[in-house]
């Protein structure tokens, strides 16, 4: 394989091609001056400057944003303390373990289903922003405790009990030793948590009430009621574009403190 790079430079770019083609196309007919997808006929922002005038779109929007902070925030705090709660051994932790690890595996439309069925018949929450604030804790709590837990099972106890020697509370010592040792999985977590909850659309589909509409299940329905306009694909390349922005920014922080906590971790070597 050393003798023929040329060989996996052009593997790696037909993996690319067929990874990364279709949102290429998606940004390029996005400002194509015509309402045909196929036929490029000039540049344009026609297509941006109605979605930011149509009102259901900011609208969605503004609640997408609110149900993902919110969502986010519960998670990675539920999440973490889940996650440093497994650190310590207990009957059932491997139970434990599983029954958190489930929802990964789980098909949304059977989860979708099950919330549907346990929030609004059972639990009496009605359609909407609650029901939905549910429904994407339920599914992205899981995430946050696989990430934050694979950093907490790598840490150094040592460190903690120098802390304590030295005559930190416990407290003192989790604020100052333990927590920025997992603050980059922590927000990892969490950018995950908001990842997952502004794209959903199987599960939201479910929940969505009456002017509750998340933008994914607004495009969704728009798509299947009118076809693919060059509106709705104006608003998949923002949402595209918001995505990578937030993704490369949480990628770029957590190498960050990633390469800050190394000053401060002893060698094992030693």
């Amino acid at each position: 394989m050393n003798r023929r790079p040329w060989l996996l430079g052009g593997v790696a770019g037909l993996v690319l091609c067929f990874l990364y083609a279709p949102i290429a196309w998606l940004a390029a007919v996005s400002f194509n001056d015509s309402r045909s997808l196929s036929r490029i006929t000039g540049l344009s922002t026609r297509w941006y400057a109605e979605l930011f005038a149509d009102d259901r779109v900011l609208e969605s929007l503004g609640l997408t944003l609110r149900l993902a902070a919110a969502s986010a925030a519960v998670s990675t705090v539920i999440g973490t303390l889940a996650a440093f709660g497994l650190r310590r051994a207990f009957p059932g932790r491997g139970l434990w373990t599983l029954l958190l690890s489930l929802p990964l595996v789980v098909p949304e439309v059977v989860l979708g289903v099950a919330l549907l069925g346990f929030c609004v018949k059972l639990a009496g929450v009605p359609l909407g922003f609650g029901a939905l604030l549910a429904a994407h804790v339920a599914f992205s709590l899981s995430f946050v405790v696989v990430v934050v837990r694979s950093r907490v099972a790598g840490l150094d106890h040592r460190l903690e009990e120098a802390a304590a020697d030295l005559g930190a509370s416990p407290l003192v010592a989790f604020r100052t030793v333990t927590m920025p040792l997992v603050a980059p999985a922590v927000a990892a977590g969490a950018a995950f948590a908001f990842l997952l909850s502004f794209d959903d659309v199987v599960t939201s589909s479910y929940l969505t009430g009456v002017g509750s509409t998340t933008l994914p299940v607004f495009v969704y329905a728009q798509a299947s009621k009118r076809g693919v306009s060059p509106e709705i694909v104006a608003l998949s390349t923002l949402m595209v574009a918001a995505s990578a922005a937030l993704l490369v920014a949480g990628v770029l922080l957590a190498g960050r403190r990633a390469r800050a906590s190394t000053f401060v971790e002893p060698n094992r070597d030693e």
